[in-house]
Order: C-alpha cells, then sequence, then structure tokens
C-alpha cells in the first residue's frame, strides 16, 4: 500500500515500495576463502549463508546469519548493507538505517548502501536525508532506472507530482520493464484524475508480472470506478488467490461487493480486513457503510466514529456520518459534521450542507 499509500476516491490505492519488493542483495562475499584471518574467513561464510537465507524469504535466519558474519568481522561492509536490507523485510526501518550508515561509514565507497539508506528515510518522511543520499550518488547512478524510481518516489512523497512523474519516466526511458516506476506513475497519474494513462501503466505492470498486486488492486479501483463490479471482484480475486489475507484488497473487493448488492459476502471480507489491518480507516467506513444499509445506524456510527478518530484523510466519511445523524434527528450534529467535511473537500458534506444546513 511507500511510505506513502495513496489513498484514492473511496478506496484503498496503493504505490509499491521498492525497498521491499525488489531490493538487490550484495551476492559476493569480498573475503576470500584463502585469506590469513579466520575470523574473516569465517564472516565470509556466514554472509554466503545468510544471502541464500534472504533469497529463500527466511528473513529472521538470515538475520542471525548477517549478525554472525558481523560478530566476526565487525568492519564487513556488505554484511552491514545486506543486514540493512533485511530489517527493511522486516519492517524495522530505523534500525536498517543505523546499519545501513555503518555500512557507509566502512566503505564510503558502497554506494549502493546510499541508494537503500535513501529509501529507508523516504519511509520514515527524513526527506532532506533520502535527498542529500540521492544527490551524493547522482553521478555513479545517472543510468540507473532504479535511481529514477527512488528518486521518484521522493518527490511523490513531498506531493511534486509533476517532479515524480519526470522521474518515473526517465526510469522507464532506462528500462521500460521497470515494473514498479510503471505502477508509481500509474498511481500518479491516478491522484491527477487522468485515469486512461494510469490504466495504461497498471495494465503493463501486470502483464510483466501477472501477480503483481499493486497493479491489480489498482486496476481493480478503476473497475470501481466505472462501475464495473465483476471485472473489479476479478482483480482482487487475483490478489487474494495469491495472498488471502491481503487487507486491502479484502477492503477494496468488499466495497464492490457492498454496491452490488451482496451485503453478507461484503461483511465477511471486511470483518477479515480489519482483523487483519485494525487502523484501516477506509475499512471502517465501510463497515458503517454495510451496517446504514442493514439498517442499524448505531452500529454504523460506531464504525465511521472510529474511522474518524483515526485522522487518515478518509474520502466521503465525514458526509456517511452526517447522513447517519440526520437520519437519527441529530441535525445539529449531522451539520457539524459536514461543516468539517466541507474543509477536506468531501463531496457528501458539501452537497449536504448546501442543501440542508443553511
Amino acid at each position: 500500500m511507500l511510505k506513502k499509500v495513496i489513498y484514492c476516491n473511496q478506496f484503498n490505492a496503493r504505490v509499491l515500495n521498492p525497498v521491499t519488493s525488489a531490493l538487490v542483495l550484495i551476492l559476493i562475499a569480498l573475503m576470500l576463502q584463502s585469506c590469513d584471518n579466520q575470523n574473516k574467513k569465517d564472516a565470509s561464510d556466514f554472509f554466503l549463508k545468510a544471502n541464500r537465507a534472504y533469497q529463500e524469504n527466511n528473513h529472521a535466519e538470515a538475520l542471525r546469519l548477517y549478525d554472525e558474519a558481523i560478530s566476526k568481522n565487525s568492519e564487513f561492509a556488505d554484511a552491514y548493507l545486506n543486514k540493512g536490507i533485511c530489517l527493511l523485510k522486516l519492517n524495522r526501518t530505523n534500525d536498517a538505517v543505523d546499519n545501513l550508515t555503518k555500512a557507509i561509514e566502512v566503505d564510503a565507497s558502497l554506494i549502493q548502501a546510499n541508494l537503500v539508506r535513501s529509501e529507508a528515510n523516504i519511509q520514515l518522511r527524513n526527506f532532506e536525508l533520502a535527498k542529500q543520499d540521492l544527490k551524493s550518488i547522482a553521478k555513479a547512478y545517472k543510468d540507473s532506472s532504479r535511481y529514477f524510481l527512488i528518486k521518484g518516489n521522493l518527490m511523490q512523497a513531498q506531493d511534486d507530482e509533476a517532479g515524480a512523474l519526470a522521474d518515473y519516466d526517465q526510469a522507464l526511458t532506462l528500462d521500460p520493464n521497470n515494473v514498479e516506476a510503471l505502477v508509481n506513475r500509474g498511481a500518479v497519474y491516478y491522484h491527477m484524475n487522468s485515469y486512461l494513462q494510469a490504466k495504461r501503466d497498471f495494465l503493463k505492470a501486470s502483464q510483466l508480472n501477472p501477480s503483481q498486486p499493486e497493479a491489480l488492486n489498482n486496476l481493480g479501483l478503476i473497475s470501481i470506478r466505472d462501475k464495473n463490479w465483476k471485472q473489479a471482484t476479478a482483480y482482487f480475486d487475483l490478489i487474494l488467490n495469491k495472498n488471502p489475507s491481503d487487507p486491502l484488497a479484502l477492503n477494496n473487493k468488499a466495497y464492490a461487493l457492498l454496491q452490488n448488492n451482496d451485503l453478507v459476502g461484503a461483511k465477511r471480507l471486511l470483518d477479515r480486513a480489519i482483523e487483519i489491518m485494525p487502523e484501516n480507516g477506509y475499512a471502517l467506513r465501510n463497515l458503517g457503510i454495510y451496517f446504514q444499509r442493514t439498517k442499524q445506524p448505531q452500529a454504523a456510527l460506531a464504525e465511521f466514529s472510529k474511522a474518524i478518530d483515526l485522522a487518515q484523510n478518509v474520502d466521503m466519511l465525514y458526509g456517511l456520518t452526517g447522513l447517519t445523524y440526520w437520519e437519527l434527528k441529530n441535525k445539529v450534529k449531522a451539520c457539524e459534521l459536514w461543516n468539517q467535511g466541507k474543509i477536506l473537500s468531501d463531496s457528501i458534506s458539501i452537497a449536504e450542507l448546501r442543501n440542508k444546513c443553511q
């Protein structure tokens, strides 16, 4: 769902985070087997075993083995780099930055560590630090598609859509098959309401990688926007067939089912989505919609209130909550919520405030 997840319209739309999806480990240990220092030889052995564990998605074991390598050789820059990458996979971003910084301190020429650290700092919203890393390696990475992908992510995280598009364009010029750049450029187009361009990028990404969840998810959102509920559900099912616990796909499919009046199916998916990701404002809002549709206004208010408390700027949330209060004859509270929603450009709030609260 980067660091920055873009929430578009009624749904959970997402960009792809290359740090956790397409990292390249340093795969070749630099310590030779013939090295006189036994500790360095052992460190090299642990390092190679850790890389194998990482490639097998056994990240906890990989982390343990990188620690073993570092314990044998405290100046093993590649081990700090790969440990940092592994920590990012485990969502331990601050710890990852510490290890990447150590890698740079040990070997300033290991500029891949700067590249990875820049993306980690984007996740932490340390934008100036990310910018400094990217600037320091710009010349060395002038022909790197991944460099421009990460630079685009930085622009996007700072709401510079024009800058992000320019960087994603460059990433794709250097590598037309850069799936991450296609997905993230498509997400920018989606946010700009350029749906045809967004769909082209998502379709190409899904053709290159048919199981790519972000591309499929966002194609599903475009189908929802087109009110093609069957096609939307098919896209979300492609994600869920591979990962039945994907909370965004569960929520987005539930929304499509709600619009298609499959209330029982929607409720089942929403319960699962919220169990996996309790602080998903869109899922809580959609559960509120379910309770509205089943004539349970108090239950709807309870879910809407939970979503409001998360302060995630969920589209239509204040408008829907106000409608529920209006249904319960609490006109003062309804108008109060619509006034708040107007500030957030909530379309329902704007319309209801004009029609009912003059």
